[in-house]
């Protein structure tokens, strides 16, 4: 038997069954010609490649997705790396010297400055930001974690408190304690200042610190795709730039921006305020905690991207505690927490320094006591 190429081959019989158009199988004979060059004693054998073979549905699957868990694996291990490096751990919090001992549980100070970096002249006209360089805290709150919970504490900046001694280190001059509204600590000696003051006044150990800027507020909330907060009355505030009506919106940074700031349209001022600010922080942290934004990479980096930007934290702070604090705030929205402002006796108190907030010693002495043993917080209890 020859093929086209007239070289002689033998044939091979192939045995098996076939089906017949009935339906039943039945035995077949193929004889199926075999190069002679492939046969013992057919000269030089020419290389060969056995056909290639389709692989089956299941196996495809399996290697997409091997290959997507590679991807995803090596795009975490790369993120984590990349947030890790760019954290600004800027903070000294100090040793123990005069600090208040270490209570039960975690106890973090959230701050939110007017530090203006990344913001260009034209975004600080729409923001109604100014054109200082900042230097000013606008949201202070404490966020307790432990066996009992969350509890979110907000601090008016207002605050009548006492400033610890301090030296100044621009002039190298030091100063003694001094009664001061609370933000004004920030603008004098920085965080670590401010940290100081709030543990002075509270009683509390801060185990971490972090503050975040008006740029990188604004780059979070768009990177979420807004935020949906409700109001129940129209208000336009003429400094902040808010103006919304009555009812529900979907914030972008912008107005999310001047809903945290603006005070003068709240009936309680800097209360009405800082009220404002746990609602608005609860619902931005459990709005980046949705799947449709956690697992969104197309929403991740940009919220990570914009968070790092102006976030600063202690020296001492990881990634998986930041992470610690943002479940915590998440968990706050979700109802398993407590939002609380700091006791006070009354706003709008007459200083030396203008008007300010008037803590109720008891109330606020009890609060932070139980935070700081880690009990349930019962502010109207005894003892």
């Amino acid at each position: 038997m020859s093929d086209w190429n007239g070289e002689t081959q033998t044939p091979r019989v192939i045995t098996g069954h076939v089906i017949s158009h009935t339906g039943q199988a039945g035995p077949y004979e193929e004889h199926v010609p075999i190069p002679s060059e492939a046969q013992p004693g057919g000269g030089h054998t020419r290389g060969t490649r056995p056909p290639w073979v389709r692989p089956s549905r299941p196996r495809r699957i399996a290697r997409l997705l091997v290959l997507l868990l590679c991807v995803l694996l090596l795009t975490g291990v790369g993120t984590y790396a990349w947030a890790d490096f760019e954290l600004d751990r800027a903070v000294a919090l100090g040793a123990d010297g005069d600090r208040p001992p270490r209570g039960k549980g975690t106890t973090y100070l959230i701050v939110g400055s007017d530090n203006r970096d990344g913001l260009s002249e034209r975004d600080r006209k729409d923001l109604h930001a100014g054109g200082g360089g900042g230097g000013r805290t606008d949201s202070m709150m404490l966020l307790h974690t432990g066996a009992h919970g969350t509890t979110m504490v907000s601090l008016p900046r207002d605050s009548w408190v006492t400033l610890p001694a301090y030296l100044d280190p621009g002039t190298g001059k030091r100063h003694r304690p001094a009664k001061d509204k609370l933000n004004t600590a920030y603008s004098l000696g920085g965080a670590r200042l401010l940290v100081r003051t709030v543990e002075l006044n509270t009683g509390l150990r801060v185990d971490h610190y972090a503050e975040i800027g008006f740029a990188g507020f604004v780059g979070v909330v768009n990177a979420v795709g807004g935020v949906d907060m409700c109001v129940d009355r129209n208000i336009r505030d003429r400094r902040s730039g808010l103006d919304l009506t009555k009812g529900c919106h979907t914030l972008d940074g912008a107005q999310a921006l001047a809903f945290v700031r603006q005070r003068h349209q709240e009936a309680q001022g800097d209360l009405g305020r800082s009220r404002n600010q746990q609602k608005f922080l609860a619902a931005l942290a459990h709005k980046a905690a949705t799947p449709g934004t956690a697992l969104n990479p197309f929403r991740t980096y940009p919220l990570l991207g914009a968070a790092l930007d102006t976030l600063v934290v202690d020296e001492d702070m990881e990634l998986s505690t930041l992470a610690s604090l943002f479940r915590a705030m998440s968990s706050v929205s979700s109802g398993d927490g407590r939002q609380l402002n700091v006791p006070v006796t009354g706003a709008g108190v007459s200083t030396s320094k203008g008007s300010a907030v008037q803590w109720d010693t008891v109330k606020a002495k009890r609060l932070f006591t139980a935070l700081r043993n880690d009990r349930p917080v019962n502010i109207g209890e005894k003892g």
